[in-house]
């Protein structure tokens, strides 16, 4: 696959569909959580439970977070794989900001803290950043929603990431218009080597391909992100993955 060659760190993603009746019906799938507590799971209780069958991560104007928190699946790692789940962002301040994610291939870089670092499937209720790769406490963010990129190796002259813009398989307009603001989306997250893909609601919303193997990570962590702000709730559910070759 041939590449063209830019300069900017931008990100675009596309639209392939796959509909949630046919992994439904798909083999090979584990629970990761059984509805009705954090078993498996480590993070800080003051913000993560289990409401109404949904792990529920929450601030409050009592309880607001300094920094992104997680919450560690305890499982094992994750390394070429396939996740499905189903999520809910809810801004509870009048700013109408709630964001979240969910980390893979990641490492724990503060355990007291449940600190993570790594590659993360953003989440965000307005939709600005909604299913794009970002690699928290790493490279930042490479790309937006919608476009399909590749990660040279290494860093340009002003030390940024080096990444080429390969098309935008979904545009934002069909980004947003796949999003359902405040109300349950479904998350697909497909990782095989050095490609990684994100679907939201059928349509992707991002396809990268790190080339970068001195930064990037083939195993690691998987971890939900609960982040620091204003007022805001994220709730996930039906988390399911395959183990792929």
């Amino acid at each position: 696959m041939k590449f063209p060659s830019l300069r900017a760190a931008v990100f675009s993603v596309g639209s392939l569909l796959c509909p949630l009746a046919a992994l439904a019906a798909d083999h090979g799938f584990v629970s990761l959580f059984n509805g009705r507590d954090l078993t498996g799971w480590d993070g800080n209780a003051d913000f993560w439970s289990v409401r109404d069958g949904a792990i529920t991560g929450q601030t409050s104007s009592a309880k607001l977070l300094l920094s992104n928190t997680f919450l560690v699946w305890r499982g094992g790692q994750t390394k070429n794989f396939e996740l499905r789940a189903s999520f809910r962002l809810l801004a509870d301040n009048p700013e109408g900001f709630a964001n979240s994610g969910i980390q893979y291939r990641s490492k724990l870089i503060d355990a007291k803290n449940w600190i993570v670092g790594g590659y993360q499937a953003d989440l965000d209720f307005a939709g600005n950043y909604i299913g794009m790769l970002s690699e928290e406490k790493g490279r930042g963010i490479p790309m937006q929603p919608g476009q399909r990129i590749l990660i040279r190796p290494g860093v340009n002259a002003e030390g940024r990431t080096v990444v080429d813009v390969a098309g935008i398989p979904t545009t934002p307009e069909n980004v947003l218009a796949a999003y359902r603001k405040g109300e349950w989306n479904e998350i697909r997250i497909v990782a095989e080597g050095s490609t990684l893909r994100h679907y939201l609601n059928g349509v992707i919303v991002a396809h990268v391909v790190d080339e970068d193997m001195s930064r990037g990570a083939k195993s690691g962590l998987l971890a939900l992100q609960l982040h620091a702000g204003q007022p805001m709730t994220v709730q996930f559910k039906n988390v399911q993955m395959k183990q792929l070759p």
